[in-house]
């Protein structure tokens, strides 16, 4: 394919990446201000990124998995219209419960978005080729990453927070004609098909035990509690049945042989901080913005363009050095080294933060996660096998997801528990008569608009606020260490300059059967011409005989022999 046609073929899949992106940022701005107005606190916060991140983490690798077994076109539409259609729905909420319950079904529709769509660039684009059209998903996801707050602050000042989920509808109108029109997929051959549905059941339960657990510890039960045993115990337990499952069934949802191959493990490693990086931020720093800073959304949006713009400088002008040059692992560490730096720099925020400080730290971070986000998945792809590319690639992204969604539950509560301390300990400094009032102010645990609040408990709580997400971002910096740790060590091999869909005809048995047959006829031809040329010389040796001339089979020479009458007389046979 010719880049225009790639372009082409592209164009609805970057689109509904768009528009899955767009929709679940633009609210970032105005989560605050939501979750204040249906009365949520800071676990209802918490939850409606979580209940996504949680949705998408368990629904990735069965997306990949049916993409293996069905038609990935269809299964992008259909990823495409359950996000849409959530998200409308969720524009009507009247309470957090069906907020989250909503956020849950778009997470459904993300984890398809974001797995098919790499599948697919990998069908269609080699592995040396595709680091330039995926630096073109990194930078539409930036776009989207950096336009959604902004747009939805301004929708929010202007229009109400409803309208930012009905924004995305007719995007993602016209991203379904365009996958419908532009992307063509050859027909992938019948197979029986055998769905894990225990695999499924108990992957989910296990991880969102798990994550229930990082969630509610430390609020409502200590760490170390009866109740955080029991439900570490139960997903710890549900996690080694279905690992027992997976080896038993004829297609499992993760096949587990895929960490054999170190290239795959490492990645999933590194995999879990970018993504504690990744949606940590992005969830974190809006909070940071409004509630330590007095931002309004649109404000907000603002100010947090420089992490959206390293992202999209460095996926794209990264991603278009390594397919020039072939060559990644230089630029994948220097992705972890940033990472680090990024986190290091923000762990020292607060209230009173210079904003080029923070800008200059977001913009680092942002630089690092574009770095690693893709070619993470790009590498993995280059050594995974045709018929496991479905699962490997969704895996990665399911790791990255998980670590996001622990990420993002663990930082909450950090938050939580700091914001907590701290507005307690500021509350305690203050008279009687504003400490009644600050009881009565922030008595209930939900979130508080700051503009709302008196100078001396807006003070306290923007102070609160501050070291809270500086603590966030400190608890980030041991996985980033641990993120160059995997990447130094992932295997320096070289991109493939096949794209999935001919290395799958090379591998099929019609093409190798047809590749044994070709080389048996050479073989044959090769055998049947040595027996002509020895057919060709005996006849030469047989018809120079009856003249008395010799033929020398060995040096192909001609020989006279010497007359019968030279010394011994002349004779009939020496004439």
């Amino acid at each position: 394919m010719t880049h225009r046609e790639v372009l082409t073929a592209l164009s609805g899949l970057l689109l509904g990446m768009f528009v899955s992106m767009l929709a679940s940022t633009v609210v970032g701005t105005s989560l605050p201000l939501i979750i204040s107005d249906l009365q949520g606190d800071q676990s209802a916060f918490t939850w409606v990124v979580t209940a996504t991140l949680l949705a998408t983490t368990v629904s990735t690798p069965i997306w990949g998995k049916l993409a293996d077994l069905f038609n990935r076109k269809l299964l992008l539409q259909l990823a495409l219209v359950i996000f849409v259609v959530a998200s409308a729905v969720a524009g009507f909420s009247q309470d957090t419960g069906t907020l989250i319950t909503m956020r849950v079904f778009q997470g459904i529709g993300a984890g398809g978005l974001a797995a098919l769509s790499q599948i697919v660039m990998a069908d269609i684009i080699s592995p040396r080729e595709r680091g330039k059209y995926a630096g073109l998903f990194g930078a539409v996801m930036a776009v989207a990453t950096v336009g959604g707050p902004l747009l939805g602050g301004v929708i929010t000042d202007t229009l109400g927070w409803r309208w930012n989920f009905f924004v995305g509808l007719p995007i993602a109108v016209v991203a379904l004609v365009l996958l419908q029109r532009t992307l063509h997929l050859p027909t992938r051959p019948k197979t029986k098909v055998s769905i894990d549905y225990v695999g499924i059941v108990l992957i989910s339960a296990g991880v969102s035990l798990l994550l229930l657990w990082v969630t509610f510890a430390g609020k409502d039960f200590d760490w170390i509690s009866v109740p955080s045993l029991l439900m570490v115990g139960g997903a710890v337990l549900l996690l080694a049945i279905a690992i027992v499952v997976e080896l038993r069934v004829t297609e499992p949802v993760i096949p587990l042989g895929l960490f054999t191959n170190r290239t795959f493990t490492l990645a999933v490693i590194a995999s879990i901080s970018v993504g504690v990086a990744m949606f940590g931020t992005a969830v974190f720093l809006s909070q940071y913005m409004q509630l330590a800073r007095g931002a309004t959304p649109t404000e907000s949006g603002l100010l947090t363009i420089p992490m959206m713009a390293g992202v999209l400088v460095s996926s794209t002008v990264i991603g278009a050095l390594v397919s020039r040059r072939g060559k990644w692992k230089g630029f994948m560490v220097t992705g972890s080294v940033l990472m680090i730096a990024g986190s290091l720099l923000l762990s020292r925020l607060h209230y009173d933060t210079p904003f080029w400080y923070v800008g200059i730290s977001m913009f680092v971070l942002g630089a690092g996660v574009g770095m690693l986000m893709q070619n993470l998945v790009l590498v993995v792809q280059n050594t995974a096998e045709v018929k496991n590319l479905g699962v490997a690639t969704s895996a990665v992204t399911f790791f990255r997801s998980l670590g996001g969604t622990v990420g993002v539950a663990v930082m909450g509560s950090i938050l939580g528990t700091v914001v907590a301390d701290s507005i307690k300990e500021g509350i305690g400094g203050l008279p009687p008569e504003q400490q009644l009032e600050a009881a009565q102010t922030l008595g209930g645990g939900t979130i508080p608009q700051i503009s709302q609040l008196p100078d001396f408990l807006r003070v306290i709580v923007e102070s609160a606020y501050g070291t809270g997400v500086g603590s966030v971002f400190l608890a980030a910096v041991p996985l980033a260490m641990v993120t160059l740790v995997a990447v130094a060590f992932l295997p320096n091999i070289g991109l493939g300059t096949q794209n999935a869909i001919q290395r799958a005809k090379a591998e099929t048995p019609d093409a190798a059967a047809a590749a044994r047959a070709e080389r048996h006829a050479e073989h044959v031809r090769e055998l049947e011409d040595a027996e002509d040329a020895v057919i060709d010389t005996a006849a030469a040796s047989v018809a120079l005989r009856p003249v008395g001339l010799v033929h020398d089979a060995a040096t192909g020479s001609i020989e006279v022999p010497e007359p019968a009458g030279r010394g011994g007389g002349a004779g009939p046979a020496g004439n």
